[in-house]
């Protein structure tokens, strides 16, 4: 086991820099020096840090600090954690600052959430390359413990296995390593699903748009919130900085599904940003009694509307049977209902099964990993486990084939040798529209 006692991290004052602080500080039980442009900023990261674990006990190991204490804080770390924009030149920055102070030893990480570490280790010798990792962690990561761990080329084996080691048995995270890839594996699966549900809304701009879609892929089918629910939560500024990486660096069949609507370039360009700035793909307000209204952002009047509720059968029936423990059941009416919705529901469920499967292939150490990072991360169904409850392989492959739209992963699909899920698809469907 590797010993950590004094951890900086640098960029504490953004949301993933102050809650990851908090878990080093609260599991690791070390000192964290909180570094920021002001003093003020830090102070403002040490309340996120203590309000992201839920433990004012923390407070005398979080330690304000500026970047002109950067050199001084780096030179008394034994771990140096990097979460600033998600850019290279801004993370290049910082790195040449790290590597000219760094004592040999140090282990440095990133918290990219999909740039190259192949091209971020550039700026550090070759033991600082040995020692620098991305440590990908998950937000909140006190509610998903996730982390994805990808070494570079250079990276020592064996501190890659203690950092494991240290990641999984000190800071409780769920841990896979991967290989250098756009956006890793939760991310890329994750944003290729929820980038075509917004494309889905506005292909059925006229029907609805985004409500209509996170209607039929809400809660019953296997996720904490709607798909594009969720990218408010993200901040579309942030969302379209992953989904521009993805499509600018991949080059697979899926590739298009990574092409951002205009809409979604308007509502950045106006600032409406998503659930940090109040508006976005939705809007809430209160009236002068505090009751909540939910308003929608309407692709085709570019004007915000009250949400509606919509009712489908296939949707009330599998609810129903969810409810009731049935999730055969539910599957069953699902396959069987001929509406749009349910073929559009059926589509989005059965590629992403698929291409969770194929990208972990690519770039996992096993299959499991992709129910691993899709549960642990984004809270949402297994995709092995939801490929068992669909009927296995086989059955998947059939129903494919009776959609033209997704007949052409079938062959590679078919190709993999998938073996049972370990993990159970039932506490993830919900019986909630």
């Amino acid at each position: 086991m590797i010993t950590i006692n004094t951890v900086t991290v640098i960029g504490a004052n953004g949301s993933m820099g102050a809650a990851v602080a908090g878990i080093f500080a609260s599991f690791g039980n070390v000192k964290v020096y909180m570094v920021s442009r002001t003093i003020n900023k830090s102070l403002e990261g040490i309340e996120k840090a203590i309000k992201s674990v839920r433990a004012d006990s923390i407070r005398g190991h979080l330690i304000p600090k500026t970047f002109d204490d950067l050199a001084q804080c780096i030179v008394e770390s034994d771990w140096i954690f990097e979460s600033v924009a998600e850019d290279y030149t801004v993370k290049e920055s910082v790195n040449s600052t790290i590597s000219r102070h760094r004592k040999p030893g140090t282990i440095v990480s990133t918290g990219t959430s999909g740039l190259s570490i192949e091209r971020l280790k550039e700026s550090f010798d070759m033991e600082g390359q040995s020692l620098y990792f991305v440590t990908h962690f998950f937000n909140p990561p006190y509610s998903l413990p996730l982390c994805e761990l990808i070494p570079s080329n250079q990276s020592d084996k064996e501190i890659t296995y203690l950092l494991k080691d240290y990641l999984e048995k000190v800071l409780f995270r769920k841990v896979v390593v991967l290989k250098d890839a756009p956006a890793f594996l939760a991310n890329r699966v994750g944003f290729q699903f929820m980038n075509e549900a917004l494309q889905f809304a506005e292909l059925y701009q006229d029907r609805g748009g985004i409500d209509y879609i996170d209607a039929i892929l809400g809660p019953f089918t296997g996720r904490g919130m709607p798909p594009l629910v969720t990218v408010d939560f993200i901040g579309l500024d942030v969302y379209k900085a992953i989904t521009d990486n993805l499509y600018n660096n991949t080059s697979d069949c899926y590739n298009e599904s990574f092409q951002l609507p205009d809409y979604m370039n308007t509502l950045i360009c106006e600032k409406k940003l998503g659930r940090k700035c109040g508006q976005g793909l939705y809007k809430l307000e209160r009236d002068s009694t505090g009751k909540k209204h939910i308003y929608v952002y309407d692709i085709q009047s570019d004007s915000y509307r009250s949400q509606i509720q919509y009712s489908f059968y296939f949707v009330e029936k599998m609810v129903a049977a969810i409810k009731e423990s049935k999730y055969d059941e539910a599957i069953k009416i699902l396959i069987n209902n001929d509406s749009e919705e349910a073929r559009i529901c059926r589509y989005f469920l059965q590629k992403y099964i698929t291409y969770s499967v194929l990208v972990a292939d690519e770039i996992a150490g096993s299959i499991h990993d992709a129910d691993t990072v899709m549960a642990y991360g984004f809270n949402w169904v297994p995709p092995l486990a939801l490929l068992q409850l669909f009927g296995g392989k086989e059955v998947v492959i059939d129903h494919m084939s009776k959609d033209s739209r997704l007949t052409s992963f079938i062959e590679p699909f078919s190709n993999i040798n998938i073996q049972k899920s370990n993990m159970d698809f039932r506490r993830y469907l919900r019986a909630k529209f």
